[in-house]
């Protein structure tokens, strides 16, 4: 439901703020007062064309600012949250900005986005139907929506669609199974390949930090022989060495704490610490002893380096990624060796499920058959209650067309919503073929037949609001009354907007909004206002007279808007 419209320099207007009830809404106003740039605005901000000449003269830019309602609109949240676009109390609030060269930028919620996905979420928030366009109801790709909800078929092809994306994923993965044939001899050989690669190696966790310490070390052999040696020598080896030395002051400590007890602890440290560097002074020797020059074992260190640096720019970059790199490979070569057998086994659960899916896509396309039968009938008394007896609809369902190769039942494409196509055609007069709705040439008979389409469907249809721009064109006296009627029929269970010149459909309204223009200086700007009592009897009075109110006018109107409450 739309809670407010609000537009800034667009075209004519200003400034102006449209807060719409539910139900039926009217909007009126003399010809050419700018009652059709509120349906500009509107189309604007769910998506539409922008251009430099919707930027108000003198501007340099038009925004257009609605807010919705839509707690209720389960297709418009699943929308926004695939788009990650959060909701604030069930409101979503579009905007758009057109700067005078053209130029736009699209909001949804305060997030920058295209027009595009403004004009995807459109079908979901409002139905424009006018002399010239209708958002949802020409594109005959929502028909078999229509039909469906007409038929209350919702569950059984919710249940089809269930089946079918199983049967989908089957395919899926059948395709990957003969993709996997056709590659089979090469792939297999490349995988082997690494995989001998990787096992000939096989590689530890932590070797590389191993290898490459004692790289280190058999690089610096000599200096380290040398360091090593010469701090053995001092230590412990050679005539009056530390060792040496520190044993004699060791014994004349010992000799003094005999003398002074309190010495004790010091010499007992004393002698800790000398038999700790004594034992370091034999551990450097053995060191100095075994350490020799290898290069052979420098050479096997830096050959395995090298071919473990190999497999980790290839699979690393770590070994614990080479490991899984493996595991991948051995398990995608089990699958191709094993490929035929598979594949086979997963042509007897494709026909299996395509059995399953097909006997539910024929009870659905036999249900919709009937449903479109009644459904037509429906529709076509519509129209002859809205002037239109000669004119006559055909609910047209049709095998669906495509690539049938792998999908198909008796010749028809399967898709999630079944093997249907679902149009909806109109012959407007006697002798005349059916055509599809976007092809009738009379934009009159054109809103008529949405209209028509619109009431029969009121309680199906999916748009928050109904926009119904003139569709009076071409009618008066009792058939305005008629329509006047049928969009309140709507309106029992959509919010409604209609923009009208006739007095006997404004009537029925229960929200009046007028578009006056005026022309200030050099400027001309049209305003909107709400009218109610005695302000919208005289509304309904000039549209009854012209711009000349009588008091028989008036008293006309008042009965006219009795009357229409009844």
């Amino acid at each position: 439901m739309l809670l407010a419209l609000r537009v800034k320099n667009f075209i004519l207007m200003d400034a102006l703020e449209l807060r719409l009830s539910p139900g039926f809404n009217v909007l009126t106003g003399e010809t050419g007062a700018g009652k059709s740039i509120v349906v500009g605005a509107l189309s604007l901000v769910l998506g539409g064309r922008a251009s430099a000449e919707q930027v108000r003269p003198g501007e340099s830019e038009a925004e257009v600012e609605a807010l919705f309602d839509v707690s209720e609109a389960e297709g418009v949240r699943t929308r926004l949250e695939a788009s990650d676009i959060p909701l604030r109390d069930g409101e979503l609030v579009l905007r758009r900005v057109v700067q005078a060269n053209g130029r736009s930028r699209a909001y949804m919620n305060g997030r920058l986005c295209t027009a595009g996905e403004l004009a995807a979420l459109a079908p979901e928030l409002c139905d424009i139907a006018s002399q010239h366009e209708s958002v949802a109801l020409t594109n005959a790709s929502t028909h078999i929506h229509y039909l469906d909800r007409f038929a209350k078929l919702a569950n059984a092809r919710g249940a089809l669609a269930s089946e079918v994306l199983a049967l989908e994923a089957i395919v899926g993965e059948m395709k990957k199974a003969q993709e996997d044939e056709r590659t089979r001899g090469e792939r297999e050989a490349f995988i082997t390949f690494q995989l001998q690669e990787i096992d000939a190696v096989a590689p530890r966790p932590g070797e590389v930090e191993t290898l490459t310490a004692e790289r280190h070390r058999l690089r610096h052999t000599e200096k380290l022989l040398g360091l090593i040696s010469g701090a053995s020598a001092r230590l412990d080896q050679e005539e009056d060495s530390v060792c040496d030395v520190l044993a004699r002051l060791v014994k004349d400590v010992r000799t003094a704490a005999d003398i002074d007890p309190s010495l004790s602890g010091a010499a007992e440290r004393f002698e800790s610490a000398f038999a700790e560097l004594a034992e370091v002074a034999r551990d450097l020797g053995r060191y100095a002893e075994r350490i020799e020059a290898n290069p052979h074992r420098l050479h096997e260190v830096e050959d395995r380096l090298y071919r473990i640096e190999g497999l980790l720019r290839r699979h690393g970059p770590t070994i614990a990624d080479v490991i899984t790199a493996r595991e991948r490979l051995a398990g995608e070569l089990a699958r191709m060796q094993n490929a035929q057998s598979r594949l086979a086994e997963l042509t007897r659960e494709r026909d299996a499920q395509l059995a399953k899916a097909a006997g539910l896509a024929k009870k659905l396309s036999a249900k919709r058959k009937e449903a479109a039968d009644r459904l037509a009938r429906a529709i076509s008394t519509e129209l002859n209650e809205l002037a239109m007896g000669g004119a006559r609809v055909l609910v047209d369902v049709a095998p669906l067309g495509g690539d049938v190769r792998e999908l198909a039942v008796d010749g028809a494409r399967l898709s999630r919503d079944g093997i249907d196509r679902v149009e909806f055609l109109i012959a407007p007069n006697k002798g005349m073929d059916p055509k599809p709705l976007g092809r009738i040439a009379s934009g009159g008979e054109l809103s008529r037949a949405l209209l028509a389409l619109k009431r029969v469907l009121a309680e199906h249809g999916p748009a928050g609001l109904y926009v119904f721009d003139e569709v009076d064109a071409g009618i008066g006296g009792a058939v305005a009354d008629k329509i006047g009627r049928a969009i309140g029929d709507v309106a029992k269970y959509h919010q409604v907007l209609c923009i009208t010149h006739l007095a006997p459909i404004a009537a029925f309204a229960e929200t009046h909004f007028v578009v006056s223009k005026e022309s200030a200086a050099s400027v001309t700007k049209s305003e909107l206002r709400r009218v109610d009592g005695k302000d919208r009897t005289a509304e309904v009075a000039r549209m009854l007279t012209g711009a000349k109110v009588t008091p028989a006018a008036l008293k006309a109107a008042g009965e006219l808007l009795r009357s229409a409450r009844l």
